[in-house]
């Protein structure tokens, strides 16, 4: 302290104000890493539940199909015209549950579905990823600054500094090229 009591030096002003900036860029952090982890979250129950429903398309169509076997079995080889449409009628509901544009209920556009959501998963995690090592970055600055003030080593408040734009590079990384650096 320099003057008389109260007065701040000016240098724990500058590092004051590096602790402020580094703590709003940590909140920034954490809240792009939350929304991406909900994000990531929202994604993997979507995929889920669509590869669910593709399962389920996957085996009534197993379970028609073995019926119209048997059902072929059964009339020895010799269908009657009622047999013969009703395993037209089969085969029309498996072609359908094997692919329908129209609704987007069939295995090929599920499967789609599933893959896309997958996707989404897979970039809002690589996000995540990269904001909490941001956040760690910010936290450590602090830590260095704050050390900075009680110490007066100068060289701590330079590290954390250096570790706050290490975080808002991270933080850059993380939303414009999540792919870009693989770190987990």
């Amino acid at each position: 302290m320099s003057g008389g009591h109260g007065a701040v030096d000016s240098s724990n002003k500058k590092v004051a104000l590096l602790i402020s900036v580094l703590a709003l860029f940590l909140a920034l952090g954490e809240t792009l890493a939350k929304s991406a982890q909900t994000d990531a979250l929202g994604a993997n129950v979507e995929a889920s539940n669509v590869w669910a429903y593709f399962q389920a398309r996957t085996i009534r169509s197993t379970v028609l199909k073995t019926a119209g076997e048997e059902l072929t079995l059964a009339s020895q080889g010799v269908p009657s015209d009622a047999v013969r449409k009703q395993l037209d009628d089969w085969a029309k509901t498996m072609a359908r549950w094997e692919s329908d544009p129209a609704t987007g209920e069939g295995r090929k556009e599920l499967a789609a579905k599933a893959k896309a959501a997958e996707e989404k998963r897979d970039l809002a995690l690589a996000r995540y990823h990269h904001y909490e090592i941001a956040s760690a970055a910010f936290q450590i600055g602090i830590v260095l600054a704050s050390a900075q003030v009680i110490t007066g080593i100068v060289a701590l408040a330079f590290a954390g500094g250096a570790l706050g734009i290490a975080g808002i590079a991270m933080v850059a990384i993380g939303l414009f090229a999540p792919h870009a650096v693989h770190l987990i």
